[in-house]
């Protein structure tokens, strides 16, 4: 009974704010949907098999191709490459034995329950965004990095982006 209650409380929390922090006690302005706590971790993204078997994506999709070890996002119609390297290494044991359950979503915003846009997890705010975990250096402090893991460089203000084997940098 108290396993129920705990789950109503949480469902319950999500439905009634459309701003979450993960890992701290609140976001750090109203301009986000989800932020992550400042650590040695990254997040890991969703793995496909290959992103050509990714059906209704939106603009902004983000996966972990596992077909040629690349991160990838979607923008008009096109899969961009962000990884640069292949030379990555997956290990899918985690999943393999699991069952997709393709309804299966979580929506952080206003319009949550009548969103009808695709994904795992569906920012719906249209005035916020998600804020990478951010730390110093994530390719010398993140010691055991996964195939698909995000983060922003704080010292060297870029995105890194882990295939499995090594790191690659986005710098605006």
């Amino acid at each position: 009974m108290k396993k129920i209650m705990l789950i109503l409380s949480l469902l319950s929390f999500s439905l009634h704010f459309s701003q979450i922090a993960i890992g701290k006690n609140s976001v750090s302005n109203s301009s986000i949907s989800l932020e992550f706590a400042v650590g040695n971790r990254g997040l890991i993204l969703p793995w496909v098999t290959s992103a050509a078997s990714v059906t209704g994506a939106e603009n902004g999709t983000i996966i972990y191709d596992i077909a040629d070890k690349k991160v990838k996002y979607f923008r008009s119609g096109s899969w961009i490459d962000l990884s640069i390297n292949t030379t990555g290494v997956v290990n899918t044991v985690l999943q393999n034995s699991k069952t997709e359950q393709t309804n299966s979503k979580v929506i952080i915003g206003n319009n949550g329950t009548t969103n009808s846009t695709p994904g795992i997890l569906v920012l719906s705010d249209n005035d916020k965004a998600m804020v990478l975990p951010k730390l110093d250096n994530p390719h010398l402090n993140i010691v055991n990095p996964a195939a698909g893991m995000i983060a922003y460089d704080t010292a060297n203000h870029q995105l890194a982006i882990y295939n499995g084997s090594v790191w690659s940098f986005w710098k605006p």
